[in-house]
């Protein structure tokens, strides 16, 4: 059998519509951060945010209003939590992980490949994803806090501030 009834169907585009919107809405509202390049935090929101949706869709025990309670409780938990991590240094360290040097001056830093589980092949891919030929031409490739690749090119100053906050593990 395709469906139990046709006012099931109904109320699963009813909700569905009803349910999206209002989850564009409160996201619109919420910021930018929101729906920033995911950390751990980030990503769990955001899976939570889906679940809840097709909870309030599928589900029919779960009411509508309901489901934008956890919406705005889930939205509104993530927007304090990075508020306080801007805030609070020691806060935001417990949230966040700090991004990681894998690779330095043209040198693998062998103890941060095998602790973050990253290949010098995948840095290979980044290298030349920023459209540089020689590995000896890259100061640092850093593993961001979002699990993307930063390369950055060898410069005549010698000075290395972007990488202030790097950990060399």
């Amino acid at each position: 059998m395709f469906f139990d009834d046709m006012q099931g169907l109904i109320r699963v585009l009813i909700i569905g519509v009803l349910g999206y919107v209002a989850l564009v809405f409160w996201l619109r509202i919420s910021g930018k951060r929101t729906l920033s390049k995911w950390n751990v935090f980030d990503f769990i929101v955001t899976i939570a945010l889906g679940s809840i949706l097709a909870s309030v869709i599928i589900t029919k025990s779960v009411a509508l209003l309901e489901g934008m309670l956890a919406f705005i409780v889930l939205i509104g938990l993530q927007y304090f939590i990075t508020w306080l991590s801007v805030r609070l240094s020691k806060f935001a360290s417990l949230i966040k992980a700090e991004p990681t040097l894998l690779l330095s001056n043209g040198e693998y830093c062998t103890a941060a490949l095998k602790s973050q589980r990253v290949t010098k092949s995948e840095i290979r891919v980044a290298i030349r994803g920023a459209g540089i030929l020689a590995i000896e031409d890259v100061a640092a490739v850093v593993l961001e806090t979002d699990g993307s690749f930063s390369v950055l090119k060898q410069n005549n100053s010698g000075l290395k501030t972007a990488l202030s906050d790097v950990s060399e593990q």
